[in-house]
């Protein structure tokens, strides 16, 4: 068979215009693989990964290993270990804490010692609360109330410029009431003096507190030099400041300028308090003055003031010690209507020297009335008996004896001797005598001055039985009860009687 022809494909579709050069431009300048390699497609942004700090070990590149230690390489047991894993960073205590103020420590700071108070004030940072003027003022008040004065006065000045605070006008009052407490007087004038230099301007507080360091130190002169100060420049003292200057006065006994002090009180419109009559009624006391004081006691009443017991003891006290009892006695029964709260003491002073006055109904009746209220003490009960025995109501006073005993008290020495006395001031000597034996009897001890009276009261002849038989006792009791006298009557009677008992007796005195 003749070859088949091969078969014949259509020619393909030339377009109707067709550019020379177009064939030469549709083919490629270069063989492809002479062309570079396309660039690789951009990576996508990088997003922020916020991780917990517990996943960032687990994220960090791992460390490079050597081959032998890789695993497989070597027993489990001898595998070296890898390498610690990395902690986080964490932020500082402080930074962790909430900010808060220091008001919280100022309790702390005043009540701790102080070093501790200064330690726990420079840590204050550390609990993310910084140190202001007030916690600086409480650390300044535990070194004060501890006497550390010169580390107190150390951190005054270094404040401003160590410690980044300016004290204040409470820290000046704080520095000054510390000197002022251990009277460096100058070391007070001088922080006074440089106070208009800081910007602070002194108060009452500040004055008060120097006035007091020049009436602690008894320079009246200073303290009314500045307190004329204060009033030329202009500030008007307050009650306080006055008392100080009075009490100032009233130290010194300078009773007179204190009542000036007072006048120029009532001048400038400043009413005394109860503290500034105190002060001057004490010091009329201490003095003896008792019209003044009973003055200045009705004006304090009169003024709605109170004074308290201890004061009132003494208005009543120096009022009978000039002989005015009667009067002493009104001004009780005053204080008591206004609120004085009654005393066995002023009760039992004013029931004696009623006594001694002659007015015994009275003291009869102020008894009666205490004894209404209050149950009257042993002392109570001695004081009306020695009133009663003194002025010669010895009947009156035996009622009271068994009014006494009902009540449970037993007489004691006070008692026996008032009784003794009674009856030899009355002339019954032999019923002292009595008394006395009883008394011993009872364990109580006389005393020198009651043994010299029943002496003396017995010294006539009839009564030498009585007389030998007290000081047969007295010599039993031991010679601390023989004075002059009474060695010279019991020398006597030893010689006189020539007995062995009497003999005997020396005896026993003379080993004693």
């Amino acid at each position: 068979r003749p070859p088949r022809a091969p078969p014949v494909l259509p020619p393909a579709a030339v377009p109707l215009h067709r550019h020379p050069a177009r064939p030469a431009l549709a083919a490629p300048p270069h063989p492809p693989e002479l062309l570079p390699p396309p660039p690789p497609p951009p990576d996508p942004p990088a997003r922020r990964a916020r991780l917990p700090p517990r996943a960032l070990p687990r994220h960090a590149p791992p460390a490079p290993v050597h081959p032998r230690l890789r695993r497989g390489a070597l027993p489990p047991r001898r595998r070296a270990p890898g390498p610690p894993a990395a902690r986080p960073l964490r932020p500082p205590r402080a930074a962790r804490l909430p900010a808060f103020s220091d008001r919280a420590f100022l309790p702390l700071l005043r009540a701790l010692p102080p070093l501790p108070s200064l330690r726990l004030f420079l840590s204050l940072p550390s609990f993310n609360s910084h140190p202001s003027v007030r916690s600086f003022n409480a650390l300044l008040h535990s070194l004060v109330a501890a006497r550390r004065l010169r580390l107190a006065a150390a951190l005054f000045r270094a404040a401003p410029t160590k410690l980044y605070i300016t004290p204040d006008l409470v820290s000046c009052n704080i520095l000054l009431k510390g000197l002022v407490g251990v009277r460096d007087l100058d070391a007070a004038l001088k922080v006074l003096d440089e106070m208009p230099g800081w910007g602070i301007v002194p108060d009452v507080v500040t004055y008060t507190t120097v006035l007091s360091a020049y009436c602690a130190k008894e320079d009246l002169k200073g303290a009314q030099k500045l307190f004329d100060d204060i009033i030329a420049g202009g500030r008007v003292p307050d009650v306080t400041m006055y008392t100080v200057l009075i009490d100032g006065y009233c130290r010194t006994g300078k009773i007179q300028d204190a009542a000036r002090i007072m006048d120029e009180m009532e001048v400038a419109g400043v009413q005394p308090n109860e503290v500034t009559y105190s002060v001057v009624i004490e010091a009329c006391c201490k003095e003896g003055k008792s019209a003044e004081a009973c003055n200045l006691m009705g004006e304090m009443l009169g003024a709605g003031y109170t004074p308290d017991t201890p004061l009132a003891a003494k208005v009543v006290d120096v009022l009978c010690q000039d002989g005015k009892a009667d009067e002493a006695h009104r001004m009780w029964k005053w204080m008591v209507k206004k609120n004085v709260p009654p005393d066995n003491t002023i009760t039992n002073t004013l029931i004696y020297w009623l006594c001694k006055s002659g007015m015994v109904q009275e003291a009869r009746k102020l008894f009666d009335e205490l004894e209404k209220g209050y149950k009257p003490s042993l002392l109570t009960y001695n004081s009306l008996i020695s009133g009663l025995c003194e002025n010669g109501e010895l009947q009156e006073a035996g009622q009271v004896w068994d009014d006494m005993v009902e009540r449970g008290y037993e007489p004691n020495a006070t008692t026996y001797e008032a009784f003794i006395k009674g009856f030899c001031k009355i002339g019954k000597p032999n019923e002292g005598a009595t008394v006395f034996t009883e008394m011993v009897t009872k364990g109580c001890t006389p005393s020198k001055v009651l043994y010299q009276v029943l002496v003396d009261s017995l010294s006539e002849p009839i009564h030498d039985d009585i007389v030998d038989k007290i000081v047969e006792t007295a010599a039993l009791s031991g010679g601390d009860f023989l004075d002059g006298d009474s060695w010279e009557i019991f020398i006597r009677r030893v010689l006189d009687t020539k007995s062995d008992t009497w003999n005997k007796h020396l005896n026993s005195v003379l080993d004693t």
